[in-house]
């Protein structure tokens, strides 16, 4: 009992001693910072890595997300620039590889109509509910209003 005791008193105590725990280690590479030719070269990148959405995170840009994916696309996005690509180029051969999740602003197409003009089609539809029931009973309301009210004390 006094040994194991001493085992773990030893182990409690050598913790802080201890050699780090060996893990999955990111790749460095990653952690430096891009390295820009000049400021029109940075800005182009800028406006073009906020309009492309992470894969990983999904409600995050390119230029917002930590993920490793998200490293490897900036550094994919920065090479196609300086090897002369538009930002259309770039943009479609992200979508040749990750469908059109990856932009922000996807295309208007007869596909995707539904997701463009959805959210004001049911704000229509619910108007248009709401309206008939406000008027329906409005109507009722004045059809109590004018005819008489029944006197209970007549019998006929």
């Amino acid at each position: 009992m006094r040994a194991l005791l001493l085992a773990m008193l030893a182990a409690v105590l050598s913790g802080p001693f201890a050699p780090p725990a060996r893990g999955q280690v990111a790749d460095a590479t990653d952690a430096r910072p891009i390295a820009f030719r000049d400021a029109g070269e940075e800005a182009r990148f800028r406006a073009l890595v906020t309009e492309l959405r992470c894969v990983m995170c999904q409600n995050q840009s390119l230029a917002d997300s930590d993920a490793m994916i998200a490293h490897d696309l900036r550094r994919q996005v920065l090479a196609m620039m300086r090897e002369g690509k538009s930002d259309a180029q770039i943009k479609d051969f992200l979508v040749a590889r990750y469908s059109e999740f990856v932009l922000y602003r996807p295309a208007l197409e007869p596909r995707n109509w539904l997701l463009w003009f959805g959210p004001g089609l049911l704000v229509l539809v619910g108007g248009v509910v709401v309206w008939r029931i406000v008027r329906s009973r409005a109507g009722q309301a004045d059809a109590t209003a004018i005819a008489p009210a029944a006197d209970d004390r007549e019998s006929w």
